[in-house]
């Protein structure tokens, strides 16, 4: 299936990582020109480097999404060098494992910051672009923690929370300027992340982290952590024209580890 992306500008934020890496990558294979945001230079330059080997289209630039003043000019640096952004790809990295109460304020602040603030202060200044074009995509890459709360995860499950709300509220208001505001959830996907967050579970229960695994595997009905690329063929697929009638959603790419309708 042809997307009909190719020559489109992407911005993936998170793009670093594993699932932001997974994102650009699927992009890219469809002839998107992607921008590749991250805090880690080194983890975006292996991103890039990747795309590039393959003869596809790709920067990167280190970005921290907590600073918010300096989107503006950011942005005025990518549309001078590519144009207008035509697909947004929110996608931030995660807090760590907290409980939901005995969190410092400044914890809530800080994470606010950058997972919530940062995502509604770059979507507003890609938006212009979007309607003048009359096309565009949002895409914003949250957690299965905001339709079943994950243990331990307090901070990720509220702040993630909050972008539905806005997510859905944005996309009835852009609806007919030709741009999707939608958001995408995973499961247990195959990054390290989930790696750290199974170490983390092993490390509390005093269990090997195999056992942890193995439980967890039992849990999804596929019987196996996703694979990155899933869920970056997913977030490419949204992106594209045959996608154009779905806008204010939530999909999960989970195998059915979410339980609930």
């Amino acid at each position: 299936m042809d997307l009909c992306i190719k020559g489109k500008v992407a911005l993936v934020t998170g793009g670093g990582g594993g699932l932001g890496g997974a994102i650009a990558n699927s992009l890219a294979r469809e002839g998107a020109k992607v921008i590749v945001a991250d805090v880690n230079h080194d983890a975006l330059d292996a991103v890039v480097g990747a795309i590039r080997a393959r003869g596809g289209e790709a920067r990167g630039m280190v970005w921290d999404l907590a600073d918010t003043a300096g989107i503006p000019e950011r942005m005025n640096d990518i549309v001078e060098a590519w144009g207008n952004v035509g697909i947004l790809v929110n996608n931030t990295g995660g807090p760590p494992p907290t409980t939901a109460r005995d969190v410092a304020r400044e914890d809530w602040e800080k994470y606010f910051q950058s997972m919530v603030a940062g995502v509604i202060k770059l979507t507003d200044a890609v938006l212009p672009g979007m309607v003048k074009e009359g096309w565009g995509r949002v895409i914003t890459s949250t957690s299965s923690g905001v339709i079943a709360p994950i243990p331990n995860l307090g901070i990720s499950n509220t702040l993630r929370s909050a972008l539905l709300g806005w997510s859905k509220t944005l996309s009835r208001e852009v609806a007919r300027d030709g741009i999707t505001v939608n958001v995408i959830l995973p499961g247990r996907i195959a990054t390290q992340r989930i790696r750290q967050l199974d170490v983390a579970k092993a490390a509390r229960d005093n269990r090997p982290v195999e056992e942890i695994e193995k439980e967890s595997t039992g849990s999804i009905p596929v019987g196996r952590y996703g694979k990155p690329s899933e869920y970056g063929d997913t977030v490419a697929f949204l992106s594209g024209t045959a996608a154009s009638y779905i806008t204010g959603s939530v999909i999960r790419v989970d195998g059915g580890l979410i339980s609930s309708i």
